[in-house]
């Protein structure tokens, strides 16, 4: 935790508080200290009991995925608090575990949009690489009905499994385009150059083409 604190860099506090994030710890860093500690289950869950967010991202680069039964991944999910620790934690964690198709059936429909935000994110990852038994047409239905008004950061998680129907699925393609151009979500999100659009008429297009070339 000594260690942590010295790490501690107000700019980087800044730039995380912007993205809801309350650490002041450059990533890369962090991830310098992971490297030197490697795995260590104990140690992890000791610092996931801290609390602090910067010893939780630390704890989710050290610990032993497999290690966690389907009760904890749920717990830490709820307890997460921040975008990054639940980011990390999805996909570190919860997508190496053998209870990650569960987890995401059990979140998908969660009311707190937060933990419903990771049910989506691994739905996402299943429609790029696991789609079958997935219903795609009834994700769109939910996607049309429900994404205009979902709180941000599920809002954001549908978004990202419209682009991704759309981007991996050529016969749902077209819905999925006119979803996006009729809900108009993320069309007018600052995006810098050089980066593509999450507007996912965009988004689509742009890496259905790329996949072409």
């Amino acid at each position: 935790m000594a260690e942590l604190a010295a790490l501690e860099d107000p700019r980087a506090r800044e730039v995380n508080a912007r993205h809801g994030d309350d650490h002041g710890v450059n990533l890369g860093k962090l991830r310098t200290v992971a490297k030197r500690l490697k795995t260590q289950q104990e140690l992890a869950l000791e610092l996931w009991k801290t609390g602090d967010t910067a010893a939780r991202l630390l704890a989710l680069l050290v610990c032993r995925p497999k290690a966690f039964d389907q009760a904890e991944l749920d717990a830490m999910l709820r307890q997460a608090g921040t975008p990054k620790v639940q980011d990390w934690l999805v996909s570190y964690v919860v997508k190496k575990s053998p209870h990650v198709e569960a987890l995401r059936q059990l979140w998908f429909a969660d009311p707190d949009p937060a933990v419903a935000s990771a049910g989506w994110a691994l739905t996402t990852e299943r429609v790029a690489k696991k789609p079958e038994g997935l219903d795609l047409p009834g994700l769109l239905d939910i996607i049309e009905a429900e994404m205009q008004s979902a709180p941000d950061r599920l809002q954001w998680a549908m978004n990202h499994c419209l682009a991704q129907i759309g981007i991996e699925h050529a016969e749902h393609r077209a819905r999925a385009l006119d979803i996006g151009e009729r809900l108009e979500v993320l069309k007018d999100y600052p995006t810098p150059p050089n980066c593509t659009s999450p507007f996912a008429p965009i988004w689509i297009t742009e890496m259905v083409k790329r996949q072409q070339q």
